[in-house]
């Protein structure tokens, strides 16, 4: 069964409603779970590209990343967690795990379960919630991993049907 059914989603998933790339993050984070996202990227076998300034090369520690000085160049962390499904994972704080998904690659009940089950990895392998809000909306979620229900829920009624 799975966790959001398309039908009852849609309207967080249409990127003019939503943006096309909206925010999804994971608070109260530290060097250590950011260590864990990297581990569960290389376990779970799923392609990545690491690059600092554009140069693309292998990925080191979450120690190192998150301990670059201030000004360095931008560091992205892209993952397929299937093919044509790219989130981009932007290393800007230890406090916080941040990320992009592209709305038009999770179209149709199987783009959400594509997007639960990357959420679930996540949040499973953290223990925390995963949130996801419109491009630029921080503070409004709109569906996430749950940990005590241990499955992505909706966070906010869908205002269209």
């Amino acid at each position: 069964m799975p966790d959001l059914l398309w039908d009852d989603v849609k309207e967080f998933f249409d990127p003019d409603l939503m943006g096309a790339l909206p925010d999804v993050s994971v608070a109260g984070t530290s060097v250590e779970d950011w260590q864990a996202v990297f581990d569960l990227v290389r376990s779970r076998g799923w392609t990545w590209e690491y690059s600092a300034g554009g140069v693309v090369g292998p990925l080191p520690p979450a120690a190192v990343v998150l301990s670059r000085p201030a000004g360095a160049e931008t560091v992205d962390l892209r993952v397929w967690p299937v093919p044509g499904v790219l989130a981009i994972f932007r290393t800007m704080s230890a406090d916080e795990i941040d990320f992009d998904v592209d709305l038009r690659e999770l179209q149709g009940q199987a783009g959400v379960d594509t997007l639960c089950g990357f959420l679930c990895a996540i949040g499973r392998r953290l223990g925390k919630p995963v949130a996801m809000t419109a491009e630029g909306d921080y503070g409004n979620p709109v569906l996430g991993f749950d940990p005590a229900a241990d499955c992505v829920v909706l966070l906010a009624e869908p205002r269209l049907s």
